[in-house]
């Protein structure tokens, strides 16, 4: 695989090899692979377990720590698009 060159759906339905980590390969070590569905699994749980406690720690008058979950809840949010969004452009996991 060329750098500079477009990948395709075939690539990314084969793996990007040492794609994830710089270190693969190093001692023996087999090339990594992303757990896409796992990170997407714990996206939606961080997201449904922040906006929860979120509105819990409001209710309660916690105004910092409604803040600080509500924070995370959106991170979640975003990491969950982004893994939607590699599954749908092919890439296994």
């Amino acid at each position: 695989m060329r750098r500079g060159r477009k990948l395709s759906r075939e690539d990314y339905a084969r793996g990007l090899d040492d794609y994830h980590d710089p270190t693969a390969g190093f001692g023996g070590a087999p090339p990594a692979r992303s757990a896409l569905t796992l990170r997407l699994w714990l996206a939606g749980f961080g997201f449904v377990f922040c906006t929860g406690a979120a509105v819990l720690a409001a209710t309660i008058n916690a105004v910092w720590l409604a803040v600080v979950l509500a924070v995370l809840a959106a991170i979640a949010v975003v990491d969950f698009g982004w893994v939607v969004y590699r599954k749908r452009r092919g890439e296994p996991g």
